[in-house]
C-alpha cells in the first residue's frame, strides 16, 4: 500500500503516513526560490534551509557563522516559490540556547520566513526546547549522529556512533527526543546498522544523510548531489547531474533513486 501524494499538500501528517505506508520520500537543501521550484516539480517532499548554506553559498569553512537574519531570508526566498513540499529550517548555532530563545527564533523562522518546521542539533541537551516547542505548536526534526554546528568538539566531521558506547547513546537520544515531542529525526554520518536500529524503533519518519538505506526518507546539499562543491565528494553523496543532461533531470533522477531504493547504495554508507 502506498500513500498517493502527488498532488496534496506535504505535511507532517502526509509524511507520517508515508512512514507507514514504508513509501519513501526525497529531501534536498534548498536556499533560493529558483531551486525551491525546480525541486517541487521533480516531486521533493521536503527543502531543508540548512545552515550549510553557510558553506556552500557563502564559502565559510563552516555552518558556525550563520545567523538567524540570515536563515530567515533564505526560508523566506524558498518558502515564496514552495507550492507544496514541506519547508524544514535550521535552527543555527546558538540561537537555542535556552527554551525562550529556541521559541523565539522559531517562532521568527515560522513567521517571518515562513517555515513548517525547525531542526534542532543534539539530542539530551535539547529535550526541554523540544517539548516548549511542541506545547507551542511548533513541529520539531531533531539531528542526531554527526553534528556540523558541535564540528570543534567533535574534532572533525567524522562518522559517529562505530563505538559501543556512542551508538547505545544515539539509541537513548532518539528514544528521548521522540518522547519529548520531536515529530521527524535526522541522522548524519552513522553506521547504516545503527540507523537501522534508530528506524525500527522510531515511531515518526526518520530522513538520512550517509546513514545507509534503512531510513524513511534521504537528503543531500543540493550543490553536493550536483557535483558542484569545491573540494572531495563525501562518501555518501552521488552526482546526479554526471550523464543526466541538466539540473531539473538530476533532481527528478535523485527522487526516483530515493523512492524506489536505489540511493544511497552499499557503497554509499559506513559501517
Amino acid at each position: 500500500m502506498t500513500a498517493d501524494t502527488s498532488q496534496e499538500e506535504i505535511t507532517l501528517t502526509v509524511l507520517q503516513r508515508m512512514k507507514a505506508a514504508q513509501e519513501r520520500f526525497a529531501c534536498l537543501t534548498c536556499y533560493d526560490a529558483s531551486f525551491a521550484a525546480v525541486l517541487e516539480e521533480a516531486g521533493v517532499e521536503v527543502l531543508l534551509v540548512g545552515d550549510s548554506l553557510g558553506m556552500v553559498v557563502q564559502g565559510e569553512r563552516t555552518t558556525l557563522p550563520v545567523t538567524v537574519e540570515e536563515m530567515i531570508y533564505h526560508t523566506r526566498c524558498v518558502s515564496r516559490a514552495r507550492r507544496r513540499a514541506l519547508v524544514l529550517a535550521d535552527m543555527p548555532f546558538m540561537s537555542d540556547m535556552d527554551p525562550r530563545q529556541t521559541l523565539a527564533n522559531a517562532a521568527r523562522l515560522m513567521k517571518e520566513g515562513g517555515a513548517h518546521m525547525v531542526k534542532l542539533e543534539g539530542g539530551m541537551v535539547q529535550l526541554e526546547a523540544i517539548r516548549a516547542l511542541g506545547e507551542h505548536g511548533i513541529p520539531v526534526c531533531a539531528h542526531l549522529g554527526l553534528l556540523p554546528q558541535s564540528v570543534h568538539k567533535l574534532g572533525g566531521y567524522q562518522v559517529q556512533g562505530r563505538e559501543a558506547g556512542v551508538a547505545q547513546r544515539i539509541l537513548d537520544e532518539a528514544e528521548a527526543v521522540v518522547a519529548a515531542g520531536a515529530d521527524v529525526l535526522l541522522l548524519e554520518c552513522v553506521p547504516s546498522e545503527l540507523a537501522a536500529r534508530v528506524v525500527a524503533a522510531a515511531t515518526v519518519p526518520v530522513i538520512g544523510i550517509g546513514a545507509g538505506p534503512a531510513c524513511d526518507a534521504q537528503v543531500l546539499v543540493i550543490y553536493d548531489m550536483l557535483g558542484i562543491t569545491p573540494g572531495k565528494r563525501p562518501r555518501f553523496v552521488k552526482d546526479f547531474l554526471a550523464g543526466s543532461g541538466s539540473v531539473r533531470a538530476a533532481v527528478a533522477d535523485y527522487v526516483k533513486a530515493v523512492k524506489q531504493g536505489e540511493f544511497p547504495g552499499p557503497e554509499h554508507g559506513f559501517k
